[in-house]
């Protein structure tokens, strides 16, 4: 598994799904060190400590064209143990993907690169 990148921004708390053989974006820009997924405990603890602090929505994002997009039971885990809408993105290259992120418990997926790739992506 890959690992997940953390970062403190003045609209949510961001998770990053990130392998380690490519660096994201978030990575390179934010100059932030990624949480391991098989960590997800500290995962979860990140995302409640966000919404105790008044954030109102957790993103979980596994970067801009990710190789892996964030696991299912990291997205079910924290979306059974917050009362903010979840956001999950990154990674997600097919319609299949966009509905295991939704039967995992996000409530918003974010699609870009795969769109940007195909725009047919819909049809």
């Amino acid at each position: 598994m890959g690992k997940v990148e953390h970062r403190k921004s003045g609209r949510s708390d961001c998770c990053r799904n990130s392998g380690t053989e490519n660096q994201t974006a978030v990575a390179r820009v934010s100059q932030t060190n990624p949480m391991p997924s098989e960590n997800p405990e500290a995962i979860l603890h990140t995302a409640q400590a966000g919404e105790m602090l008044g954030k109102k929505l957790i993103y979980l994002e596994a970067g801009s064209g990710a190789l892996n997009c964030v696991p299912s039971e990291i997205i079910k885990l924290v979306s059974q143990n917050i009362h903010v809408p979840l956001i999950v993105g990154g990674g997600i290259r097919d319609k299949s993907g966009i509905q295991k992120a939704y039967d995992s418990g996000a409530d918003i997926v974010v699609i870009g690169t795969a769109f940007e790739n195909d725009f047919n992506f819909f049809d």
